[in-house]
Parts: structure tokens; sequence; C-alpha cells
């Protein structure tokens, strides 16, 4: 079920929540000019991570990995940076959207068991 559609357009929205979520902890942790470049930076480069770093032949995305890495690495990635977004709406004061999104994340994994055990065996 890692690759229903409702389970991929589940986590295309929480990657998107989540360049949302780091951008506005780094608005809501700085200030002066610091707080422009950084809620414009943190989702660019977590953005770039997202899509550079991957697991050849992974079905769930293209297939290509510009940079290859182990689906161990792969995995850690994925879960940095969806659960930084939902700890950045937390500590910039949006707990609600945080939690709810820690457990959309949580329910998108559950069902992606499959997927799961592909990356740990890449």
């Amino acid at each position: 079920m890692g690759n229903a559609w409702w389970n991929l357009t589940l986590r295309f929205l929480l990657e998107l929540a989540a360049l949302l979520g780091l951008g506005v902890a780094s608005w809501g942790l700085s200030e002066g000019w610091w707080r422009w470049l950084l809620a414009l930076a943190s989702p660019l480069i977590a953005a770039a991570l997202w899509g550079i770093f991957a697991v050849p032949d992974d079905p769930s995305r293209s297939g290509r990995a510009p940079v290859p890495v182990p689906g161990g690495v792969r995995l850690v990635l994925e879960l940095i940076i969806l659960l930084g977004g939902a700890a950045g709406f937390y500590v910039a004061g949006h707990a609600a959207a945080g939690l709810v999104m820690a457990l959309l994340i949580a329910l998108s994994y559950a069902f992606s068991l499959n997927r799961l055990g592909w990356l740990l065996r890449q």
C-alpha cells in the first residue's frame, strides 16, 4: 500500500508541509535579515537534499538517483525532513499542526511497510 494513490498523495502533501514547517520555524526563530534568509534557505536546502539523495530504482520515485545512497540513509533523511517540519510547526507556536503532521507521517509510514522493508534491504 506504500504506492497506493492516496498514500503517495499524502506523502507529497507531507513533503510540502515539511518544507513549510521548516520555513515557519526559521522565520519564528530568527530576527532581522536572517529571518528572510533562513526562512527561504531552509526549505530550499531540504528540498534539494530530498531530490538529490535517493536510492537507485526506488519505485516510489522516478527511479533516478542523482546521488545514490543506501536505503537506510534515505530513510533517515526522509524522517529528519518530515519530522523536522512537524517540529518546526510545533516550536513556532502551531502545536496542533505539528502534532497532526506527526500523526499523518506515522500513518503514511505504517501503510508503507513494504517500502520500508525495501529501503532497509538496499
